[in-house]
């Protein structure tokens, strides 16, 4: 998919904000100038002519990351697909992006999630997901920032359909610790994961169940073929995790 096409547009122009007086670019075109500079990671100026002027695209792009509107338009298309209903179990894991150093610098008003690890500047973004296309909630943090603790959060920040359906909830061994495990157990879920080799009193786990814990890896492969989420170069984390929506919105339209 290079562009979105007008038959995919119709499925989320409901959850786009209403366009209102003299506006020169038509969503649709405005989608495939952030799609455009998604792919190809390329500075808001290098956008091409064909798109409009790159100023107006990049103000518009910037008031929705403030406004929140991605995250709307990505539930209102999981909604109407009825994703949630085939749900047989969710799994959770992390990912480090490398901040370009265009992302770093003088810093700006707002949260920043980007901190120093053995790999230099980073930062982490922390998935659940359904299925290999569907991701339910995530959440950035900086690079060194350890998966268990975030796990915790986001586990609690899963709507409620998931936690009151007996879904099992598969991590790999970054989330085994006792605290998670009970948080988990707690919430609804059963967490399927492999004890540490030290665990004095180790469980047992569905292994055939658990092999589908790469669920969650795929989901990190479509995002990260828009290379905009795959390094980041924004400084704010209102407009990467912006880019990072758009990349599982795009991922979710695809046939």
């Amino acid at each position: 998919m290079k562009t979105l096409t007008p038959e995919q547009y119709e499925q989320i122009k409901d959850a786009l904000p209403v366009q209102r007086g003299n506006v020169t670019i038509e969503n649709l075109v405005f989608l495939n100038a952030v799609f455009y500079v998604a792919e190809n990671g390329c500075k808001w100026r290098k956008l091409p002519s064909c798109f409009g002027k790159w100023n107006t695209i990049y103000v518009r792009m910037n008031r929705w990351a403030k406004n929140g509107v991605w995250p709307k338009v990505l539930e209102a298309l999981q909604t109407q697909l009825n994703i949630s209903l085939d749900v047989t179990a969710l799994s959770l894991d992390s990912t480090s992006i490398k901040v370009h150093p265009d992302g770093t610098g003088a810093e700006k008003n707002g949260p920043q999630s980007i901190g120093k690890s053995r790999g230099g500047r980073n930062t982490k973004i922390h998935l659940i997901v359904a299925n290999e296309r569907t991701p339910i909630v995530f959440q950035l943090s900086p690079g060194q920032a350890a998966d268990d603790p975030e796990g915790r959060v986001l586990i609690q920040q899963l709507p409620e359909y998931y936690k009151t359906n007996n879904l099992s909830l598969l991590t790999d061994k970054a989330y085994e610790g006792d605290e998670i495990r009970g948080l988990a157990v707690s919430l609804g879920l059963e967490p399927v994961v492999p004890p540490k080799s030290n665990r004095r009193e180790p469980w047992s786990y569905d292994k055939e169940l658990y092999k589908d814990r790469n669920i969650v890896e795929r989901n990190f492969r479509n995002i990260k073929q828009f290379r905009r989420a795959f390094t980041r170069y924004d400084k704010l984390d209102t407009m990467y995790s912006s880019f990072v929506v758009f990349a599982m919105i795009c991922e979710t339209l695809r046939e």
